[in-house]
C-alpha cells in the first residue's frame, strides 16, 4: 500500500486546495504545496525501501489490471514533478494576484488556478507510476486535458484560447496515435501489462508500426520536430504554467514515455535512427530560434525544444544518462522561467529589447538566475555540467560527425543562454521596484539545488543509476566526477564553451541575417501546414454540414453511408476463410423461415406505405415478426422483451402522430413518395453492408465457441442467467447508452405533449 500513498496524496492536493480556498483564497496555495511536499517525503521514504509493484485486477477476464510501480525511473520523475510543482505553487501565490488584477478578474480565480496546477501535478505523478499501456494512455490524456485548461486560463484573451486549442489538437491527436500503438502491442502480446509486454518482446520484437505510433505520441508531448510549434504558442499562459509545463511536467512526459518503453525500442535500430535524426533536428531548430526570439518566454520555449532534443538523442543512443539529463534540466529551466515572470511583473515588459540592466535593482534574482543559466549551459560547479558530460560521453562512441553535431548544439545553448541572461540583467543600469520575496525565493531554492548537485555530484549517482537501470533493464555503471584530463568529453565541453562565447560576442553581426532566413523558412514550416490543414478541414466540414442538414433523409444517409462503406471495407481486408457460407434448411426450420419471410415482406411494404399510421403499423409488424423469430429460436425471454418494446413504441408513435398537424404530415408523405437517386444509393450501400456483415458473422458462428463461453462468463459474473449477464455486465455500457437515449426521447415526447396541452 505504501506504493499508492504518494499517488493518493498527489491526487488529494487539488481537492484539499479547493476546500482551503473556500475558507481563504491564499490558503489554497499553501495547502497544495504542503500536500505536494508531503507526497514527496513519502515518495523518498518509499524509494529507500527498493522497487515495488501494486497490481489490482480490474477486468480479469480481459486481462486488465490497475498496475503501479515504484522504481528508479518513476521515482525520479515523480520527485521532479512534486518538488518543482510545490515551488511553482508557492511562486504562484505571489504571481497570481497581480496577474488577475491586471486582467481585471476576480481574486477568487486564484483558487481555480491552483486546483488546475495541482491536478496537472497529480496527472503527471499518475503517468510516471502506472505500469500498464492503457493506463499510460489514460494518464497521458489527463495531462492533455488539464494542460488545455491551464494554457487557456486567461480565457478572455484570444491568443490564450488559440494557444490552448492548438496544444489540445496537436497533443491530443498524437495521444490517439499513441493509443493505436498501445492497442497494437496489446493485441500482439495478449496483455497490456508493461512488464509482460517487455518480457514477451525479448523473444518477439514489437512491430515497427506500433513503435512508430508510440514514438509519435511521445514526440507530440515533448514538442519535437515536426510537432514543436505548439510550445512557443503556449507562452500565452501565465508564467507558472509555462515554468511547470516546460521543466517537470508536460514536455517531460514525452521523453519519459520513450525511456519507460525503451526495452521495446532497443532492437528497432531503424526507429531509433529516426529518433536520433529528429533529436538533432530539434536541437538545431530550437537553438537557432532561441538565438533570435525577442520575448524572453519564447527564448525559453525554443530552448526547451532544443534541450529535449538532447534528451531524445540520448534515448535514441540508449545512453544511461538520459534520465539524468531531464532531471537536471528541470530545475534550471524552471528557475529561468520563474525569473522571466518576476521580471515581467516588476517591469511590465515581456521582451529582451525592452529590459536590461536589472542586476542592480534585483541582485538576488540576478545571482540565482545566473546559477540556473550556468546549469543550463553546463558550466562547471553546477549540476548542469554533468548533463553535458553524459551527453558527450554518449556521442564520443558514435564517431566524429555525431560529436561535431553535439558540440555545435552545446555551443548554441551557451550562446542563447548568455543572450537571455545578459538581455535581462546586463547593460546600463535600470532601476525598478524590488521583486516580492515569494517570486525570488523559489528561484533561490532551485539555484541552491543546482549548485549542490555541481559541488557534490555523488548525490546524483544513486537516483541516476536507479533510473538508468529501469530504462535499460540492466545494471548501470554511471559515474559522475570532475576529470582534469584530455578525454573526449572534456574536449567537447571546452569546444562548446569557446563556440558559445564566440557566438555571443559576435551576435550583432549575424543575428539580422539569421532572423531573415528563419522568417522565410517559417513560411514552409510545420505550423503553416497545420493552419492549411485546419482551413481545408473547416471547408470540408462546412460543405458536409450544408449537405447534411437539408432534410432528414440526408442526415440519415450521412450516418448510414459511411458506416456501410466502413463495414464493406472491413470485410475486404479481414483474412477470413470461407467468408460466406450457405447452410441447410430442414422441415424443423419452416416456421423460422416463415417468420423471417413475413418480417422481410413487412419491411418491403413500408416502402410503399401511403399514410403515416400505416407506416407505423408496418414497422411494428417487422418488430413482432422478429419477436416470432426469437420465439422459434428458443429465446422466449428475448421475444417477450421485443414484444413489450414494439407495443410501447407503436402506441407512442401513434399518439405522437395524432398530435402533429395534418398539413405537415401530408407534405412529408408526399415528399417521401419521391425518392431521389442518392436515396436509393444510400439505401443500397447500407443494406448491402448490413446483409454481408450479418452473413459473414453467421457463417462463423459456432455454438460451442459462443454459447458455452457465454455461459461460463455468466457464471464468472455471478449472474443468475445469461441474458442478465449480457445486458448488465458484458455490454453494460451499451445498455446504459441505450437507456439514456430512451429516457431522453421520452422526456422530449413528454415535453411536446405538455406543450400541445398548454396551447389548447
Amino acid at each position: 500500500m505504501s506504493i499508492l500513498l504518494p499517488i493518493l496524496l498527489a491526487l488529494a492536493c487539488a481537492p484539499l486546495a479547493y476546500v482551503a480556498g473556500r475558507w481563504r483564497t491564499g490558503a489554497a496555495a499553501w495547502v497544495g504545496a504542503s500536500g505536494a511536499l508531503a507526497a514527496l517525503g513519502v515518495l523518498a521514504h518509499g524509494w529507500t525501501q527498493g522497487p515495488a509493484r501494486f497490481v489490482l485486477p480490474w477486468a480479469p477476464t480481459w486481462g486488465l489490471s490497475l498496475e503501479f510501480t515504484r522504481d528508479g525511473l518513476s521515482g525520479l520523475y515523480a520527485a521532479m514533478a512534486l518538488g518543482v510543482g510545490a515551488l511553482v505553487v508557492v511562486y504562484s501565490r505571489a504571481y497570481l494576484p497581480h496577474h488577475l488584477a491586471e486582467e481585471g478578474r476576480s481574486p477568487r480565480e486564484e483558487v481555480r488556478f491552483h486546483e488546475l496546477l495541482l491536478a496537472f501535478m497529480a496527472a503527471m505523478v499518475l503517468l510516471v507510476t502506472v505500469d500498464d499501456l492503457l493506463l499510460l494512455f489514460v494518464a497521458l490524456d489527463l495531462t492533455t486535458i488539464v494542460s488545455y485548461l491551464l494554457i487557456g486560463f486567461d480565457r478572455e484573451d484570444p491568443e490564450s484560447r488559440a494557444a490552448a486549442l492548438l496544444s489540445l489538437v496537436l497533443t491530443g491527436a498524437t495521444s490517439v496515435v499513441f493509443f493505436a500503438g498501445a492497442m497494437t502491442l496489446g493485441l500482439q502480446y495478449g496483455t497490456f501489462s508493461l512488464p509482460l509486454v517487455i518480457e514477451r518482446a525479448a523473444s518477439n520484437p514489437a512491430s515497427t508500426g506500433a513503435l512508430v505510433c508510440l514514438a509519435v505520441g511521445a514526440l507530440g508531448k515533448s514538442a519535437q520536430v515536426p510537432f514543436h510549434f505548439w510550445l512557443p504558442r503556449a507562452m500565452a499562459a501565465p508564467t507558472p504554467v509555462s515554468s511547470y509545463l516546460h521543466s517537470a511536467a508536460m514536455v517531460a512526459a514525452g521523453v519519459f514515455l520513450l525511456q519507460r518503453l525503451y526495452p521495446l525500442f532497443a532492437p528497432a535500430t531503424e526507429v531509433r535512427d529516426g529518433l536520433l535524426a529528429i533529436g538533432f533536428l530539434s536541437m538545431g531548430l530550437g537553438s537557432l530560434m532561441a538565438l533570435v526570439a525577442d520575448p524572453f518566454k519564447r527564448v525559453l520555449a525554443y530552448s526547451t525544444i532544443a534541450q529535449y532534443g538532447y534528451a531524445l538523442v540520448l534515448v535514441a543512443l540508449g545512453s544511461e544518462g538520459a534520465p539524468l539529463y531531464v532531471a537536471i534540466h528541470a530545475p534550471c529551466k524552471a528557475a529561468l522561467f520563474l525569473t522571466a515572470g518576476a521580471v515581467t511583473q516588476v517591469t511590465g515588459k515581456k521582451k529582451l529589447s525592452e529590459v536590461g540592466g536589472l542586476r542592480h535593482s534585483l541582485p538576488v534574482l540576478a545571482g540565482a538566475s545566473a546559477v540556473a543559466a550556468a546549469g543550463l549551459s553546463a558550466l562547471p560547479l553546477t549540476a548542469g555540467f554533468f548533463k553535458d558530460e553524459v551527453f558527450f560521453h554518449a556521442l564520443a562512441k558514435e564517431g566524429p560527425v555525431v560529436m561535431a553535431a553535439g558540440l555545435v548544439g552545446a555551443g548554441l545553448t551557451l550562446a542563447y543562454t548568455l543572450r537571455l541572461w545578459w538581455g535581462l540583467f546586463g547593460g546600463p543600469r535600470r532601476d525598478v521596484p524590488a521583486a516580492p520575496r515569494l517570486l525570488v525565493a523559489p528561484v533561490v531554492v532551485l539555484a541552491g539545488l543546482i549548485l549542490l548537485g555541481g559541488l557534490l555530484p555523488g548525490l546524483l549517482v544513486a537516483p541516476a543509476r536507479a533510473a538508468a537501470e529501469t530504462m535499460r533493464g540492466e545494471p548501470s555503471t554511471l559515474e559522475l566526477a570532475y576529470h582534469l584530463d584530455a578525454r573526449a568529453e572534456n574536449l567537447l565541453a571546452v569546444g562548446a564553451w569557446v563556440l558559445g562565447a564566440a557566438l555571443f560576442a559576435t551576435r550583432r553581426a549575424w543575428t539580422p541575417g539569421l532572423s531573415r532566413v528563419l522568417r522565410r523558412t517559417a513560411l514552409l514550416g510545420a505550423e503553416r501546414g497545420y493552419r492549411l490543414l485546419l482551413h481545408l478541414l473547416d471547408r470540408l466540414s462546412t460543405w458536409l454540414h450544408e449537405k447534411e442538414v437539408r432534410d432528414l433523409r440526408d442526415r440519415v444517409a450521412s450516418v448510414l453511408v459511411p458506416t456501410g462503406l466502413l463495414g464493406i471495407a472491413v470485410l475486404g481486408v479481414t483474412p477470413l476463410r470461407a467468408r460466406f457460407m450457405v447452410g441447410t434448411v430442414g422441415w424443423a426450420d419452416v416456421t423460422l423461415v416463415m417468420a423471417l419471410a413475413f418480417a422481410s415482406a413487412a419491411a418491403l411494404a413500408t416502402l410503399r406505405a401511403k399514410g403515416h399510421l400505416m407506416l407505423v403499423l408496418l414497422i411494428s409488424c417487422v418488430g413482432f415478426s422478429l419477436a416470432m423469430v426469437f420465439a422459434f429460436a428458443a429465446a422466449p425471454d428475448v421475444a417477450l422483451t421485443s414484444v413489450l418494446v414494439e407495443t410501447t413504441f407503436t402506441l407512442l408513435f401513434a399518439g405522437l402522430l395524432a398530435l402533429l398537424p395534418e398539413a405537415r404530415l401530408r407534405r412529408a408523405q408526399k415528399e417521401s413518395q419521391k425518392p431521389r437517386g442518392r436515396d436509393r444509393l444510400a439505401a443500397g450501400v447500407a443494406g448491402a453492408s448490413a446483409f454481408l456483415l450479418s452473413w459473414s458473422a453467421l457463417s462463423h458462428l459456432q455454438a460451442e465457441r459462443v454459447g458455452q463461453r457465454t455461459v461460463e462468463l455468466a457464471e464468472a459474473a455471478h449472474s443468475p442467467n445469461v441474458v442478465a449477464a449480457v445486458l448488465t455486465d458484458f455490454r453494460g455500457l451499451d445498455t446504459v447508452g441505450e437507456m439514456s437515449v430512451v429516457v431522453a426521447a421520452l422526456l422530449g415526447v413528454t415535453s411536446l405533449l405538455g406543450l400541445k396541452k398548454g396551447r389548447r
